[in-house]
Order: C-alpha cells, then structure tokens, then sequence
C-alpha cells in the first residue's frame, strides 16, 4: 500500500475475500448522503467489493450485481437503505437524470458502478475507488477523496489497514 497525497490511498488486494474485507471496513462507516464511486473494467471486482461494503453496512439482503434494473437497493434492520446503481447499460446522461439521485441521498448511501456515465451528475463530494484486474487473485484498488467527508472516510480506513 503506497499513500499517493493525503486525498489519496493506494491498495493491492490479494484475494476476493480481501476486496470484500476492505469494503465491509468502509461499509460500516456509511451514513445517508455519503457517494461510493465504483470504476474498472468487467471483473475487477466491483461486486466483491460492494458485497463487503453492503456486509460492513449490515444489511438484510444479498448484493448481486444490478446491470439489468439499474439499482438495487438493500435494507438494514433498523430500517436504513444503501442504494447500489450500476450505470453500464445507460445510454446518455439525460437518461440517468431519470434515475433522481437526489432521492437517493436523501434516503441512504449510494454506491455508483461506471460512474463516468453519469457525467456531471455525480456530487461533487464523493469516494472515488478504481479497481484494476491484475491478476486471478489480485486486484489494485486506487481511493481518491473529493471532500473533507471522504477525507475522514479514507483516514478511517488507512487507519484500519495498517494502524496509526
């Protein structure tokens, strides 16, 4: 793991269950309003991970990956929703405005697959996560904080990676 600046967190995963382990730490740190942007390729991981974060989140449901509704959304005991959107299959921005954000975040957290279809209609505040294929097992995962919000996440999580 390499800490490119302060708004940024380099990390190599070494298996699925890793990728899922980093995201269930960052999962139980969400709160409504909060935006996780998910880019990489088909089989980066983006599913592994969200599996973890939905896990670290708590819910109630299992997470499969949304590419034919657009957007799943998973229920905690207490009545909370995290909202899991997977842009891939949409066409034009004008389409996604359809899908009301807005809403979204007000109600809970929103996890964001192929982000860059969105255009401009990503908050400015969010987590920003690359994940690369690298190999069968390994997988590099670039974090990049837009906000002092995602500063704090991103610190919360370095701090759990390797302590200090």
């Amino acid at each position: 793991m390499s800490i490119l600046d302060a708004h940024m967190l380099e990390f190599f995963s070494r298996s699925p269950e890793q990728t899922r382990r980093i995201g269930m730490r960052l999962g139980s740190l969400l709160t409504a309003g909060d935006v996780i942007c998910l880019q990489g390729d088909l089989g980066a991981g983006k599913t592994t991970f969200t599996q973890g974060l939905a896990q670290g989140w708590g819910s109630l449901d299992s997470v499969s990956s949304p590419t034919f509704i657009l957007v799943n959304l998973y229920r905690r005991a207490d009545g909370a929703q995290l909202f899991h959107l997977d842009a891939y299959r949409l066409d034009s921005v004008p389409e996604a405005e359809e899908l009301d954000l807005d809403s979204m975040l007000a109600e809970g957290a929103l996890i964001i697959e192929w982000p860059e279809r969105l255009g401009d209609l990503i908050p400015k505040e969010h987590l920003h996560i690359r994940l690369d294929h690298l190999s069968e097992e390994h997988r590099q995962m670039n974090f990049h904080a837009y906000g002092k919000r995602y500063d704090d996440l991103l610190n919360s999580i370095r701090h759990a990676m390797v302590g200090g």
